[in-house]
């Protein structure tokens, strides 16, 4: 069993537009879409064998990081990702006004 401290890192595949982990056979993702100096995150999905590790948090980390890394204003139409800004201020001044 994986634990927390040994989850893998996340990877980000521009070419399907997504965030993802794998781990124990199972990939977590989190979708976007690019649009310009825009990115909207979409979905983020954790397989039910491997929610409660803390992935979702990690996909939702490495995203934002990317967004501010490229200067990107960020809409979230994904539940998720909308919680963890609200919980993280530190990501507030990266949305789309």
């Amino acid at each position: 069993m994986t634990t927390p401290t040994e989850l893998p890192q996340v990877r980000h595949v521009p070419e399907t537009h997504r965030f993802e982990m794998l781990a124990e056979g199972h990939t977590a993702e989190l979708t976007y879409r690019l649009r310009g100096s825009t990115i909207t995150f979409i979905h983020t999905g954790v397989p039910s064998e491997i929610e409660g590790r803390g992935i979702g948090s990690q996909l939702a980390r490495a995203a934002l990081e990317y967004a501010r890394e490229n200067s990107f204003k960020v809409v979230s139409t994904c539940w998720f990702v909308t919680g963890y800004i609200e919980r993280h201020k530190e990501y507030q001044p990266l949305l789309k006004a």
